[in-house]
């Protein structure tokens, strides 16, 4: 048994009793853990997973497949904010998108987790604005390896290479940035009224 820092990405109906979660962990990278039992009343997994939780969690690695074994969660940051409205909650699962296009199961980065736990800091006590987005993906650019701080030169906050270069060397990029970035956009130019 392994246990790490992990912050829960997504979750599913894996049976009817049993979910697979998907975590960014410290050590691991992105994993993906079969939680069984975990829809059953009372479950030991009972009100510890929910998207954007923080947790530390203790999995057994399958020598089979990518699907490990979920044994144990201890929850530590809920991150209440992200869900005290409803652009919070969408640039959170933005930065999930995000990150699930541009890395690989099991790829064990910790610079990735630290960043996602930043972002979800942020947005726990902040409202998102382009600026946050646009370095969220600036520093997801430079730890994958496409984009550098010299590269980017002077240009200004808003300039979207970082974006960009993610898009060109994954395929693409979320389908949900366009509307986050007008809807970030709308808030902007109604705030500075």
């Amino acid at each position: 048994m392994e246990s790490t820092e992990a912050i829960l990405l997504r979750k599913r109906q894996f049976s009817d009793t049993s979910l697979i979660v998907s975590w960014c962990t410290e050590s691991f990278g992105c994993v993906q853990t079969v939680a069984k039992g975990a829809r059953r009343p009372k479950s030991p997994f009972a009100g510890k997973l929910d998207l954007f939780f923080e947790a530390e969690i203790s999995i057994v690695r399958s020598r089979k497949s990518d699907l490990h074994t979920l044994t144990e969660v201890v929850l530590k940051n809920p991150f209440p904010g992200i869900r005290s409205n409803y652009l919070r909650t969408q640039t959170a699962a933005y930065f999930v998108e995000l990150i699930e296009i541009c890395t690989e199961r099991d790829h064990r980065e910790p610079e990735l987790f630290g960043l996602l736990r930043r972002a979800f800091g942020y947005l726990d006590a902040n409202d998102p604005t382009q600026r946050a987005v646009v370095h969220f993906e600036t520093e997801l650019a430079r730890i994958t390896g496409v984009h550098d701080k010299k590269s980017l030169g002077e240009a200004d906050s808003f300039s979207y290479s970082a974006a960009v270069e993610l898009g060109n060397l994954f395929g693409r990029l979320p389908l949900s940035r366009t509307p986050l970035l007008k809807t970030l956009a709308a808030e902007a130019k109604n705030s500075s009224k």
